[in-house]
Parts: structure tokens; C-alpha cells; sequence
């Protein structure tokens, strides 16, 4: 799975000529054209913050129970870095819950306005997972990948980003 989403994310950077960071291929080869990028997330009150850069392990929205209610919406929209990649400023506060596949998500969010800034998946070492929403930039990339999208989606919810692996 992880070499089709590698390969689905290319085709997208491609396809979108997104200012995004090098990707590199099987034989290590980097995409033309890919530029590396910095970006910041913050909470709403601006105490919490994560700066990412380095290569984009995943852009994915997420229509799960759990990430409904996490966000308040009818899906989440998230992005992964590989740890080494994010830098955490700031207090967080941290809740802990069971997913529906059984791993352990970590969400860790500002005490002081409660906005998830990043949160980790036990069964996705190395990686944080940011909400997408907390970089406030309506020109981040599209995701690739789209997860309980037959059986968890809102009807009216269209996901119209090319190409879209759907998971679930």
C-alpha cells in the first residue's frame, strides 16, 4: 500500500504542479520541478505550533466516526510528516483514544484554546499527523487518498481531487 500511495501522491504533484518538496522515485530520483517548502501550523490562539518541512509522507481526509467528531465536520483533511521533519513549540495537552482498527491515536492540542495541532498513530511510527486546516493555507495540496469513503462518507460529500485512492 505504502508504494501506491507514493506513486498516487507523484502522479497528484504532478498532475497539480504543487509547490510541494521533492518526491523522490524507486530509484531514488527526485520529481523536476519539486521545491521544498516550510509550513507552519498553529493552534487558534497561536501558542501551539508545528513547522514542518521535508517530504510529504501523506495527504489523506478521513470520514471515520472519530475524526467527525474530532473535527465538528463531515470529514477530516490531514497531512504527514515524518517526525524528524516537525518541530513542536509550545504546551500541548494530550488525549489518547482506541481507533477503529485498534491503534492507539494521540492527539495532542493547545490547553489553552484546545485546537489539535498534531497527533500520532501507534501503528505509524516515525510519523505526526497534522490537521491540515491549522496551516490556514487554501492552497495546500489536494489528498490522495480518501479512507471509509464508500462506507463512512456523507452523501453530498464529493472529494473531487485526482487521483483518489478510496480506501474503505
Amino acid at each position: 500500500m505504502a508504494g501506491e500511495a507514493q506513486a498516487s501522491f507523484r502522479r497528484a504533484a504532478e498532475l497539480n504542479k504543487v509547490p510541494i518538496c521533492a518526491v523522490p522515485d524507486k530509484a531514488g530520483a527526485e520529481l523536476k520541478g519539486a521545491v521544498m517548502i516550510t509550513r507552519r501550523a498553529e493552534c487558534s490562539c497561536g501558542q501551539l505550533s508545528a513547522v514542518c518541512s521535508g517530504e510529504i509522507v501523506r495527504i489523506s481526509v478521513c470520514h471515520c466516526l472519530d475524526c467527525k467528531r474530532r473535527t465538528g465536520s463531515a470529514f477530516s483533511y490531514n497531512v504527514r510528516f515524518k517526525e524528524g521533519d516537525v518541530s513542536i513549540q509550545g504546551r500541548a495537552a494530550d488525549f489518547t483514544r482506541i481507533g477503529e482498527q485498534g491503534g492507539r491515536v494521540s492527539y495532542s492540542f493547545c490547553p489553552d484554546c484546545g485546537t489539535t495541532v498534531h497527533y500520532r498513530i501507534d501503528t505509524q511510527p516515525g510519523v505526526i499527523a497534522i490537521p491540515v486546516g491549522a496551516f490556514a493555507d487554501p492552497s495546500f495540496p489536494p489528498p490522495f487518498q480518501s479512507f471509509y469513503h464508500d462506507s463512512r462518507r456523507c452523501e453530498w460529500v464529493e472529494i473531487s481531487a485526482e487521483p483518489l485512492a478510496k480506501i474503505g
